[in-house]
C-alpha cells in the first residue's frame, strides 16, 4: 500500500541559482509507504529522475512511475522528478534542434531544488535526513551525478547519502569500447545503437554551448569526483553506454568512494522501461537490495 501525490516544488526550494539562470516551480509526485515491507529503519528517502535524452519524458513512464511504486513497496519514500526538457528534440530518431529552450543548467536546477526540498520536509515525511538517495536513469542518471557532485562541492547544504545510476550518460563524449562491450552491442540494430556521434549530438543539445561540455556539474565524468556518497551503478549488458557506466565506475573507485558496479545480462539501453522484460525486475530488486543493505543510516 502506498500513497501517491503530485506536487508542485516552488521555486523557493532552490537555495541559489548562477547568474542569470531563473528559479522556477517543480512538479514532481511524491510515492509514500503507507505499510513499509522492510524492516524497521531500512528506509530512505529516493530522489529519482527519468531518462530520455534531456529532450522526453514524464512522471507517468515506466522509468518514472514503475521504479518509483516499487521502491515505495519497498518502504521508501520516493520523490519522482518532473525537470525541464530541451525542447524540439527526439532522441528515437537521433533528431536534435538547432533552437531550443531550457538547456542547461535548467533540468539540473529542477533536480537540485527537488533533492533540497526532499531534506528540508523529511522530517514532516517521516524520513531520517541522512538516508537520502539520489538516483536516476540514462539522462537522469546524469542529472543525479551533477547534482551529487556540485552538492559535494558547496558547504553548508545537504547531499545524498548514497547515488543509484541506472544505464547513467556521465561523460560528454562516449568512452572507447573495450572488447567485450563491442561485442555485446555488434548484433544491435541501428535503432538500438549509441554511436559516438549521436552522443555528441544529444550531449551538445542539452548544453548548447560547447564550451559547457567540460563543466563538471553538466558532465560529472573525467573530472575530480572526491566527495561523492556510496554508489550503485547498474548499466545495460547490451548497450553502447555500459561504456560510460563503467568509466565512470573506475573513476568513481579512484577517487575512493564506495562503489557497487554490475550489468544486467542481456538487456538493453532503457530496460527499466521495459517491465514486460524479465531484465527491469531484476535491477529494480539490485536497487531495492542495496539500498535496504547499504550504510545509509
Amino acid at each position: 500500500m502506498m500513497s501517491v501525490e503530485d506536487l508542485l516544488i516552488p521555486a523557493s526550494a532552490l537555495p541559489s541559482v548562477d547568474a542569470g539562470a531563473p528559479r522556477v516551480d517543480v512538479p514532481a509526485r511524491l510515492y509514500r509507504p503507507v505499510q513499509r515491507a522492510d524492516a524497521p529503519g531500512t528506509a530512505c528517502g529516493l530522489v529519482w529522475v527519468h531518462g530520455g535524452g534531456f529532450v522526453h519524458g514524464d512522471l507517468d513512464m515506466e522509468e518514472a512511475d514503475g521504479v518509483a511504486r516499487h521502491a515505495a513497496a519497498a518502504g521508501h519514500t520516493v520523490l519522482s522528478v518532473d525537470y525541464r526538457l530541451v525542447g524540439g528534440g527526439d532522441i528515437t530518431a537521433r533528431q536534435f534542434p538547432t533552437v531550443a529552450t531550457d538547456r542547461f543548467p535548467a533540468a539540473h536546477d529542477d533536480v537540485r531544488a527537488a533533492f533540497s526540498w526532499m531534506a528540508a520536509h523529511a522530517g514532516r515525511l517521516g524520513i531520517d535526513p541522512r538516508t537520502l538517495v539520489l538516483g536516476g536513469a540514462s539522462a537522469g542518471g546524469n542529472l543525479a551525478a551533477g547534482v551529487a557532485l556540485r552538492l559535494a562541492r558547496t558547504p553548508h547544504v545537504a547531499r545524498p547519502r548514497g547515488l543509484v545510476l541506472a544505464y547513467p550518460v556521465t561523460h560528454a563524449t562516449l568512452p572507447e569500447h573495450d572488447h567485450e562491450t563491442a561485442d555485446a552491442v555488434e548484433s544491435l540494430p541501428e535503432e538500438r545503437r549509441f554511436r559516438a556521434a549521436t552522443v555528441d549530438a544529444m550531449n551538445l543539445n542539452y548544453v548548447g554551448d560547447s564550451a559547457l561540455l567540460g563543466d563538471p556539474r553538466a558532465f560529472p565524468g573525467g573530472h575530480d569526483l572526491t566527495g561523492l556518497p556510496r554508489t550503485l551503478i547498474v548499466n545495460s549488458e547490451r548497450d553502447d553506454l555500459r561504456s560510460m557506466g563503467e568509466t565512470f565506475a573506475r573513476e568513481l573507485a579512484r577517487a575512493g568512494v564506495d562503489i557497487t558496479c554490475t550489468s544486467e545480462p542481456g538487456a538493453m539501453h532503457g530496460h527499466l522501461n521495459r517491465a514486460q522484460e524479465p531484465y527491469a525486475a531484476r535491477t529494480l530488486t539490485t536497487i531495492t537490495t542495496w539500498l535496504a543493505h547499504g550504510e545509509l543510516h
